[in-house]
């Protein structure tokens, strides 16, 4: 039967197979996005309705319950996750950081960081670092528990200046060290 093919069949083949692929990634990353701007969306407005009418807890019951009745389907409507959008929404009030940034990443890599630091420039740091370098959730996890961010800050920051060196005799410039992020 390969007798029967062109000789740049297999080529061919190959080209479509990595472009499908490729178009089934940016259609999942599409996807992501869009899922993770809707949860801020909801997120947004339950801090709203709280602050303007005095929601508690009852009514996030509630109204995960209508939610999942209403959708099936979708994942993702428990109270746990409606208290996590409230939790990313004030974690992040302004929209184009969670569509430049925080949408860039899944959600429960959001969740993850939500839960595990306080402070919102760690936070940032930790997107920014998963975009950048597409840290699974167990490597993002494993960076948060050593501390990467506290490492890389201390030292980049060990010295108020950096100390003047001189260097020897014929020599251009000092010899730089880089040290690669573990990724993935």
């Amino acid at each position: 039967m390969s007798e029967l093919l062109p000789q740049n069949y297999p080529a061919f083949l190959q080209s479509l197979k990595e472009r499908i692929r490729q178009a089934q990634v940016r259609a999942a990353l599409s996807v992501n996005r869009e899922l993770v701007l809707l949860y801020w969306q909801i997120g947004r407005e339950i801090l709203n309705r709280q602050e303007q009418e005095g929601w508690g807890a009852k009514v996030i019951d509630r109204l995960a319950q209508d939610l999942r009745q209403a959708f099936p389907q979708m994942k993702g409507f428990s109270p746990r996750n409606l208290k996590y959008m409230r939790a990313f929404a004030q974690a992040y009030p302004e929209e184009a950081f969670v569509q430049q940034a925080a949408a860039q990443i899944p959600w429960f890599h959001n969740c993850l960081i939500l839960d595990r630091l306080k402070d919102p420039a760690e936070h940032e740091w930790y997107i920014r670092a998963c975009i950048q370098h597409g840290w699974s959730r167990a490597i993002l996890e494993a960076q948060i528990e050593t501390g990467l961010y506290r490492r890389q800050g201390a030292a980049l920051t060990n010295f108020a200046r950096p100390p003047v060196r001189a260097r020897p005799a014929g020599a251009q410039r000092p010899l730089q060290l880089r040290l690669p992020i573990a990724a993935r």
